[in-house]
């Protein structure tokens, strides 16, 4: 017996439509049809899903020799496939609401960090140095850490402030009841146009943020280029920041509505970028850090991050390439 065969039968043990099989599964009820009709077969979640409902083990559904039902341990399909009420969805979107903030600050301070050691290193280069190389080095370095020694524990906060929605994150099937699914999409319609003046104005930040710079560069002064890399940097840590605001809130309307990237075709991509992201970003740190430490070149080495951010998204791009060609082998 196939697998369509299957859900027909189950279904109609339980005396249940299509449209309530599809209403409790939280798809169409077209879905069920062509699931039925063994046009289409469901991902695995949605197996899990129908594992748990009908309270028959994953092995009965995708084997077709076996014929009898076979019924899972009722504890497991308790907890096979989580669901979500309408407050809890509701609590979960405005905590990263507030979480949006706190990262973009968190990430805000973190790119302000070297900015301190950056002038005056700078000072302690000039003819009549206000400070000597090693004070502008120490003072410099104590100060990175203290700014990034405030942005951890937003992080580590923000983490476990997003613990008890953890599962929306992994591999765990979970379903909205009945009305989470409407209030999420009412709540991003209302978002939409904030998410996209967010981004524009986020855009133009990021835009404007090295033309101080390049200005700068027509100067000819080492110290007036520092300061205006200074500026540079705030203000682009400001577009960062905009950017996160709007792209935590916007993922997280898309984490319930599993949509965007959160279809399991680009969750999967997602992980295998965070991977390739988390070890791309260490490397250019070990590179900066192991260049200004020995060659003493901080008024250059921060190159590396200016090259590495614009060379990031290319890296991403071939990620999502290498991953579409293993997919289609």
């Amino acid at each position: 017996m196939i697998l369509a065969d299957k859900i027909i039968r189950l279904r109609k043990k339980n005396g249940w439509s299509q449209e309530e099989l599809a209403h409790k599964m939280n798809v169409s009820r077209q879905a069920v049809s062509k699931w039925e009709g063994a046009q289409t077969i469901p991902d695995l979640e949605k197996i899990l899903q129908l594992g748990a409902l009908f309270g028959v083990t994953t092995d009965y559904l995708l084997k077709d020799e076996l014929e009898d039902e076979e019924f899972s341990n009722d504890d497991s399909s308790d907890t096979t496939v989580k669901k979500l009420s309408i407050e809890e969805a509701h609590t979960y979107l405005e905590q990263r609401k507030r979480a949006s903030w706190r990262i973009a600050l968190a990430t805000f301070l973190c790119i302000l960090s070297p900015i301190t050691l950056i002038v005056l290193s700078a000072f302690s280069e000039l003819p009549d140095p206000m400070i000597t190389e090693t004070a502008a080095g120490a003072v410099g370095l104590i100060a990175l850490f203290a700014f990034v020694l405030c942005a951890v524990p937003i992080y580590i906060y923000c983490g476990f402030q997003n613990e008890p929605y953890a599962f929306l994150d992994q591999n765990i099937p979970f379903e909205l009841e009945y009305g989470v699914k409407g209030m999420v999409t009412e709540r991003k319609k209302k978002f939409r146009e904030t998410y996209i003046r967010l981004n524009i104005i986020a855009t133009c930040v990021c835009i404007f943020s090295p033309i101080p710079l390049i200005v700068s560069g027509f100067a000819e002064n080492v110290l007036l280029t520092v300061i205006m890399l200074a500026v540079f940097m705030i203000v682009a840590g400001i577009g960062a920041g905009i950017f996160i605001v709007a792209g935590v809130q916007n993922a997280s309307i898309q984490k319930l509505l599993k949509e965007g990237e959160f279809t399991e075709k680009e969750k999967k991509r997602s992980r295998v970028k965070e991977a390739v992201g988390f070890a791309y970003w260490g490397i250019l740190t070990a590179i900066f850090l192991t260049w200004s430490f020995l060659a003493n070149h901080w008024h250059l080495s921060w190159l590396v991050y200016a090259i590495g951010g614009v060379l990031f998204p290319i890296v991403m791009m071939l990620c999502n390439l290498i991953t579409d060609k293993n997919k289609k082998d």
